[in-house]
């Protein structure tokens, strides 16, 4: 993963859900290229802040053990949008979780606004789907320490 979506977690229950914060900033290149005149954080953007957020809660349920990656996005309705000064607020589900992958429900509201509402289908996987991939592929470790979510120490 190359850009983190999120800026914290607020809330974060193993197994059952999470909320996250993004902090929407006119200094983000992004707002000045994506509708020049009426920056807004471009849709595509806040469906990766959700599902960070919800391969994160999956990834944590199997204690980072397996790379969690986008499978699926069966859902995706956009009612609004974020500008620079709102807070946008994450919030996912776990529906489902199997040995292959999860699913989860999630929203992005602004205030009482909302913003998305999606559902997302993550795969995990044994090994990092490219050769030679460092084993922080998808969720980095120093991006877990960033947002304060605990990952167990694995065996060397």
């Amino acid at each position: 993963m190359r850009w983190i979506w999120i800026d914290r977690f607020e809330e974060f229950e193993s197994g059952r859900s999470a909320r996250a914060v993004k902090c929407v900033s006119l200094a983000e290149d992004h707002l000045h290229d994506h509708l020049p005149g009426f920056p807004v954080m471009p849709n595509p953007l806040i469906l990766e802040g959700l599902a960070q957020t919800g391969g994160i809660l999956l990834g944590e349920v199997q204690q980072f053990r397996k790379v969690v990656v986008l499978a699926k996005v069966p859902k995706a309705v956009f009612h609004s949008w974020a500008r620079p000064g709102d807070k946008l607020d994450y919030r996912v589900q776990l529906l489902d979780i199997q040995a292959e992958g999860g699913i989860v429900a999630g929203t992005a509201h602004v205030g009482d606004r909302l913003v998305a509402e999606v559902e997302i289908v993550f795969a995990s996987l044994t090994e990092a789907p490219i050769g030679g991939a460092q084993a922080d592929f998808v969720i980095p470790t120093e991006m877990l320490r960033i947002l304060n979510v605990k990952v167990p120490t694995r065996p060397a």
